[in-house]
């Protein structure tokens, strides 16, 4: 089956990116459907492809061989309660991309042999450049598995992991990451700002400088300690500045940060369990 079809439970920004992304790499549009409470939602998602859209999701989901839940984890329960009956009919694929909601939850919903895949995008697969965790139980076939994967990549790239609980560590790298990349380029903006540039200046500088890095440290074949050690000279400004990222703490830092991120989202699933 090369173009599954598709049904999208939610269709907002997240939604709309993967249905652009899915479009840009081939899947037909008449093979999507989606439903959403909010007539604008839907309206908007159309106008990035022509979707079959629904007010109901039980009418969406008819005939789906793949079910997108991109709804608040607050509705997860009542939006897979009210579709179990057709999911258990269909034997569809579920993928959810609500954050903190865990198998067993969507099992105790959807119905034990429930195919599910849950998974982890974060925000840059807006633009396509996103990168997504996924995790899938034992329903899941080997086609289902082809179906998540490039359903997921048509908005960048994808990391299966072997544990549920891996998603907790994804949630604190990827998902929250773009965050601490912003904070990062706040605080290199700030700083060129009290050193005496203006702020148009400070902010484009910093922006180029971290797409810069990025693209180096994914294009080139080398270590990012190697990249590291190319752009600081002994003795010169970038040693300067990093031995005091060092002697500040810098990675123990980054390591408390993302231990509280994920502990935040262990416990974010049991409250929403």
């Amino acid at each position: 089956m090369d173009h599954p079809r598709i049904t999208f439970i939610g269709a907002g920004n997240m939604a709309a990116s993967i249905v652009g992304g899915l479009v840009e790499s081939g899947q037909p549009a008449t093979a999507i459907n989606a439903s959403d409470p909010y007539p604008q939602s839907l309206e908007k998602l159309r106008e990035i492809a022509p979707v079959i859209t629904h007010a109901d999701n039980n009418s969406a989901v008819d005939g789906a061989d793949v079910i997108i839940l991109a709804v608040k984890p607050q509705v997860m329960a009542d939006v897979c309660t009210g579709i179990a009956s057709a999911v258990q009919a269909s034997g569809a694929l579920v993928i959810s991309i609500a954050a903190g909601i865990t198998i067993d939850s969507m099992r105790n919903w959807l119905g034990d042999q429930t195919a599910i895949v849950r998974c982890m995008p974060n925000t840059p697969a807006l633009l396509g450049v996103g990168a997504t965790g996924l995790y899938a139980n034992e329903q899941v076939s080997e086609q289902q598995r082809s179906f998540a994967e490039n359903i997921l990549r048509a908005v960048g790239i994808i990391r299966w992991v072997d544990e549920e609980r891996a998603l907790d560590a994804v949630t604190a790298l990827s998902g929250s990451g773009p965050a601490y990349f912003f904070l990062f380029m706040e605080s290199m903006i700030d700083a060129g700002i009290s050193q005496g540039l203006d702020r148009e200046t400070a902010t484009e500088l910093a922006l180029q400088t971290g797409l810069g890095a990025a693209r180096m440290a994914m294009e080139n074949n080398v270590d990012l300690v190697e990249l590291r050690r190319r752009v600081t000279s002994p003795g010169g400004t970038t040693q300067a500045a990093v031995e005091n990222f060092e002697a500040q703490g810098l990675r123990t830092l980054v390591s408390d940060a993302m231990q509280a991120a994920a502990a935040r989202a262990e416990t974010m699933a049991k409250e929403m369990g």
